[in-house]
């Protein structure tokens, strides 16, 4: 059975990982900075948004 799926040379799957890695930091990126900015414009809610935070990461500790 054929597959439907055009077949990819191995050069061109390290291309397509490559980009996506590149579109995922550009992400990170940008989110980091939006997080960043928020928490300078809105200083009490990034605080009460850390602190759920922390409360979330001791809840599910190892």
């Amino acid at each position: 059975m054929e597959s439907r799926e055009p077949r990819t040379t191995a050069a061109e799957r390290r291309e397509a990982e490559a980009a996506r890695r590149r579109r995922r930091t550009l992400f990170l990126r940008e989110l980091a900075e939006a997080r960043e900015l928020r928490a300078r414009i809105q200083p009490r809610r990034a605080r009460n948004e850390r602190l759920r935070q922390m409360m979330r990461m001791r809840t599910f500790r190892y």
